[in-house]
């Protein structure tokens, strides 16, 4: 079994490193192997006693299994909880659960490793300022889909609106109920 690249490993741990609590939870499952299954890839790593992670000996024997689809990079883009919705985890389910959610709410700190580089009023701005950017981007992307819908529903209507499927739904219901009752009045008379 591949461990997880070193890299990987590192950045990781860098993770836990900023997080006491993830680490108390990993701790009592030293020793444990889980697997990480994203097609191609197949990657393994083991629980240390201090809540790190580690390369796997050979003959250390898997408890959980994380199986990811091959679209989680494109799934990503959509958040996180997509992605661990879209995960299979198989194994110990104590084991399981635990690694869901310290893999759910593990968070970087960028704001903590920038502050070693450029201070900490420097680090403050730069992460306000990303933050403030994304948003902005997203509210962009929002409103470009916004506009494109209302354009291909309203000006070149190649979409129905909402509104227009409700309706045409309620009156479709409408109609069958009006048969039924057709069809009973048509029995009580035959």
């Amino acid at each position: 079994m591949q461990p997880l690249p070193a890299p990987l490993l590192a950045a990781i741990n860098h993770l836990l490193g900023q997080a006491a609590w993830a680490r108390e939870k990993l701790a009592p499952f030293a020793g444990h192997a889980a697997r990480i299954k994203l097609p191609p890839f197949e990657a393994a790593f083991l629980i240390g006693s201090d809540g790190f992670i580690s390369a796997p000996a050979p003959e250390a024997e898997l408890e959980v299994s994380i199986s990811l689809p091959a679209a989680t990079p494109l799934l990503a883009l959509q958040g996180k909880e997509v992605v661990m919705r879209a995960a299979r985890i198989e194994g110990s389910a104590e084991f399981a659960q635990t690694l869901a959610f310290v893999i759910r709410n593990l968070r970087w700190d960028a704001e903590e490793d920038l502050s070693k580089v450029f201070g900490d009023i420097a680090a403050h701005r730069i992460v306000t300022g990303t933050r403030e950017f994304v948003a902005w981007q997203q509210q962009a992307a929002q409103n470009f889909a916004e506009n494109l819908a209302e354009y291909f529903t309203e000006e070149q209507p190649m979409i129905a609106r909402q509104e227009d499927i409700t309706g045409f739904s309620g009156d479709i219901d409408r109609l069958r109920d009006d048969v039924a009752r057709l069809e009973k009045r048509i029995q009580m008379l035959g």
